[in-house]
């Protein structure tokens, strides 16, 4: 190209002159002839002029074509010095090396110790590697274009990763010409690729490669959650093997989509492994190119666990722990779905209370009366037969939804409920008898939703127990003027204060690893002067309904917050009083101040107060939200009261500015008496910690449930096993003492 170019110049300024002097000679002869000295000598010198003019436009022509050059060159090997590249050309027939400046840079080494070695450039290469050499230069022997990438230890002992493209020239006789390498620097491309495909492979996620409807690449996890052993035995295999159709057209990543999926699509099923197992997964599937190619990306999760949580959390929501039946949260969602679609049809409320079972409960214990409910229960549903939904509402209470029923249908499965009901109970080899009382309320006639219905059957239930118990009563709007049990209650309760008829009774709270005293329980009692001892199962629900619960729920915290401070006043440990405390009284839009009102009246320091809360809050859980933040400013401790037996979710708990978690007793006995060994225990306790709760155990009655609740890392526990709940004189000797050994007075 030089030459060329030079020669270019000079032809052009040659013809020119050549001209010139072709003209100029024929005027020589011109002068010669006519003896003209004078001119011809003038002649003569602009030839000599002419002459070196040419021949210095030409000497200036070529001093510039080669600076352009150095200019070129410069700028070509300034681009070389900058990329991470060098270039290897071995001339075979000369056997003379040119090799890039650039090599310096990736080998590390000066650019002499390959000129003067020219097999230096393998010398350096990491052992393990050599593999590919031997490969490299048999391919390129017989004239291969080959692309190799292997790694080198540089001087400071850095290793790094080479991509070295090798083009070898043959002549027409097979031999070497000459041969050209490419080498470049891919260390931080690879190492990326490594640290991509390690976490690809480490993952416990499913992730693979779906082309064409077929498996092109799936990691370790992926073959464990289908059931196969090796990646092998699936790549290849068409993905309508392992997910069902329809999941398949949810993610549009069948063949017929051409590998367009839907970017992020996700979706949730039970898979069926190879290995006849079932799991439940959760799929996502995005369109990418892979190996440059359009392709689809999915990666899935065993969410077993996931799924099993969420159905017991459901479990706890919507069933009652104990008998395994929907509690008064699923019978009411569920009558108040079928009221919304039931038309003109008829259906059935049967409210049942069991007529003997506190005095069992009270005198064998609340063991036997947990097992005496949980056989009722079942006996209960063998008497529906499936006609109809049994529910537990809490206590010895039952509710039985019957639907498309008339009032003679009605009048059979509630006869069938009294035959179960009052046949023998055995349990530990000994027999209890009792009995039930069922009122029933009518739909449409004796009301149109869920609330009326409820109540008029639980109406027409205290008329069964006025008329003998045993037996079961229709409503009848005559009701509302009978003087019945519950009635006399009501007014009973709306003075029972005032008549000094309610007394606050304290049950101690223990740290389960020392036994030591950490805090007491303020439960209420009520003497009635007519019916002796009533139980707060009985006249808790009836004060909520009627409303009386925030006044009788202010002169409990009154007087429990007043004992603590005698106590401590006295000399006694400084402890919390947890006292409950309803949705009812949290809804009162004074209740915030009535705790602090309490507070300053009795001069109790507020961290001596607990609140105990059901779950039932998370109904209105914004306000209730609210009301707990405010409560925890003022300094007062807070816990979730019977935890497992509402329906608050683990999502808004964890929320929720709470101290404690309360396990509830039904759960504590399934550490004995259940099959799942506690299993559900366990579960509370785990989440409870998780959320960086405390968690205390009610209900301890046995040494085994002591020992496991401290080996699942429980903290506290309360129960008859430490001490029945004390009146304030017992619980004064309790705390003078330091012993728990003391009878009920219940």
């Amino acid at each position: 190209m030089k030459m060329k170019v030079i020669g270019g110049m000079i032809k052009n300024k040659w013809v020119l002159i050549f001209v010139v002097l072709i003209i100029t000679g024929s005027l020589f002869d011109l002068l010669l002839d006519s003896r003209n000295w004078t001119v011809y000598m003038s002649l003569h010198i602009v030839i000599l002029i002419i002459t070196l003019y040419g021949f210095f436009s030409m000497l200036r022509e070529v001093n510039k074509t080669k600076d352009e050059l150095t200019l070129n060159n410069q700028r070509l090997n300034n681009i070389f010095e900058t990329l991470d590249v060098a270039i290897w050309y071995h001339d075979m027939k000369a056997d003379s090396l040119l090799i890039t400046p650039g090599i310096e840079k990736l080998y590390g080494y000066p650019l002499s110790s390959f000129y003067k070695d020219k097999t230096f450039w393998m010398q350096v290469i990491v052992p393990e590697d050599m593999g590919v050499i031997t490969d490299r230069l048999s391919r390129t022997a017989k004239g291969e274009t080959v692309t190799s990438t292997y790694r080198i230890v540089r001087p400071d002992g850095e290793v790094r990763w080479i991509r070295d493209r090798g083009i070898p020239k043959m002549d027409q006789k097979g031999n070497f010409i000459d041969f050209t390498s490419v080498i470049l620097d891919i260390t931080d491309l690879k190492e990326s690729e490594d640290r991509y495909q390690s976490l690809v492979e480490m993952s416990p996620d499913l992730i693979a490669v779906i082309r064409r409807g077929r498996i092109d690449y799936i990691n370790k996890a992926g073959c464990t959650l289908i059931g196969e052993t090796s990646p092998c035995e699936l790549i290849g295999q068409s993905i309508e093997r392992f997910f069902p159709a329809e999941v398949l057209e949810e993610l549009q990543i069948r063949e017929e989509t051409k590998g367009h999926g839907r970017n992020g699509k996700s979706i949730e099923f039970e898979m069926s492994r190879m290995d006849g197992k079932s799991t439940h997964v959760e799929l996502t599937a995005s369109p990418i190119l892979f190996e440059g190619r359009s392709a689809i990306q999915v990666v899935g999760s065993d969410i077993s666990i996931r799924k099993e949580s969420e159905k017991m959390v459901e479990f706890m929501a919507y069933y009652d722990a104990l008998t395994e039946l929907p509690n008064r949260y699923k019978l009411r969602e569920h009558l108040n779905h079928i009221l919304n679609h039931a038309g003109r049809e008829m259906l059935a409320v049967l409210f049942l209370d069991l007529d003997r079972f506190k005095i069992i409960n009270d005198t064998k214990g609340h063991m036997v009366g947990d097992l005496l409910l949980q056989k009722v229960a079942k006996r209960l549903e063998r008497a529906v037969q499936g006609e109809g939904l049994v529910s537990r509402q809490g206590g010895d209470e039952f509710i039985i939804l019957l639907e498309k029923c008339t009032k003679e249908k009605v009048t059979r499965i509630a006869k069938k409920l009294l035959v179960e009901c009052s046949s023998p109970i055995e349990i530990n080899h000994q027999e209890y008898f009792v009995t039930a009382s069922i009122g029933i309320s009518m739909y449409p006639a004796d009301g149109v939703d869920e609330e009326t219905l409820i109540k008029h059957a639980d109406t027409a239930m205290y008329l069964a127990k006025e008329r003998g118990k045993n037996n079961y009563q229709f409503y009848s709007s005559d009701l509302n003027g009978l003087s019945t049990r519950k009635m006399e209650l009501e007014n009973g309760l709306r003075r029972a204060i005032e008549q000094d008829e309610m007394m606050i009774y304290y049950q101690p709270q223990v740290d389960l690893s020392t036994g030591e005293l950490v805090g007491v329980e303020a439960l209420l009692r009520w003497k009635h002067p007519q019916y002796g001892m009533i139980s707060p199962l009985e006249f808790i629900p009836l004060a909520e309904e009627t409303g009386l619960i925030v006044p009788l729920g202010k002169w409990v915290m009154r007087t429990a917050c007043m004992q603590n401070k005698i106590w401590q006043d006295s000399g006694f440990p400084a402890i919390p009083v947890a006292v409950n405390i309803s949705v009812r009284q949290m809804e009162d839009e004074y209740f915030v101040d009535s705790v602090t009102e309490v507070l300053q009246e009795t001069g109790l320091d507020p961290q001596y107060l607990e609140l105990e809360i059901t779950e039932s809050i998370v109904q209105n859980i914004e306000k209730s939200t609210l009301i707990l933040r405010l409560l925890r400013l003022i300094g007062v401790k807070l816990s979730i009261d019977d935890f497992g037996t509402g329906y608050s979710s683990l999502s808004i708990l964890k929320h929720l500015p709470i101290d404690k978690i309360k396990i509830d007793k039904s759960f504590v006995d399934d550490i004995i008496y259940h099959s799942n060994q506690g299993a559900m225990v366990k579960t509370i306790i785990d989440m409870g910690l998780n959320l960086n709760f405390k968690v205390i155990a009610e209900g301890i009655e046995k040494k085994e449930q002591v020992n496991f609740l401290i080996d699942n890392a429980c903290q506290i526990g309360q129960g008859y096993y430490y001490s029945p709940p004390l009146s304030v004189e017992f619980m004064e000797a309790y705390l003078a003492q330091g012993v728990s050994g003391y009878s009920s007075e219940l």
